[in-house]
């Protein structure tokens, strides 16, 4: 979350212009990024899926004759010791960037995204759509080496789908006029929306 702290102050402070909505907007973000962990700390739990370190190293023996084991293979990060279904990156990032598109009504907005990991070759990204940052973060994980896609790509659903519940559901404005509710899906499409949402 440390990433999108410094993201979300940004955006804040270059786009809201009231301590209310201030208040409002980050309680929604963090209420949203909570409960997105739960439920991948719960699939996590549920499913007990192996890492690709596991699989990879694995593969003689995972009942599959097309797959063959590679015990010298690494990832690019050490792999983290608790299982891969869903990715808790992408639960967030999903439930971040979606409470970000409901917040302000659309998924168009140029931010930037700083990392301090010591090895990154660009250390600060820019986007113009909060889904694109969305789409980065289930690349990555896979890049890295320590996620198969569709626990990543799950996840990020996952994430939307929280977001979009708890928008709808908790801290209404004070004078809600209904238009702050202007999605009626519920984050499956995202990977194929092009639109202003």
């Amino acid at each position: 979350m440390l990433l999108w702290n410094r993201a979300l102050n940004r955006i804040a402070a270059d786009h809201i212009h009231t301590t209310g909505d201030a208040a409002r907007f980050f309680a929604l973000v963090y209420l949203a990024a909570g409960d997105a962990g739960i439920t991948a700390w719960d699939s996590k739990k549920f499913f007990n899926f192996w890492r690709p370190l596991t699989a990879v190293r694995e593969a003689a023996g995972d009942g599959n004759p097309q797959t063959a084991a590679d015990a010298n293979w690494k990832p690019l990060i050490n792999t983290p010791n608790y299982p891969d279904y869903t990715s808790g990156a992408n639960n967030l990032t999903g439930s971040v960037t979606r409470m970000l598109r409901l917040f302000f009504r659309t998924d168009r907005m140029t931010f930037t995204i700083n990392s301090n990991y010591p090895l990154a070759q660009v250390n600060t990204r820019s986007y113009t759509r909060f889904s694109d940052a969305a789409k980065d973060v289930v690349n990555v994980r896979i890049y890295q080496g320590i996620h198969f896609r569709f626990a990543d790509a799950v996840a990020r659903r996952q994430g939307s789908q929280v977001a979009n519940w708890a928008f709808k559901h908790f801290l209404r404005p004070i004078h809600d006029d209904n238009d702050d509710d202007d999605n009626d899906d519920d984050g499956r499409n995202e990977d194929h929306d092009n639109g202003d949402r």
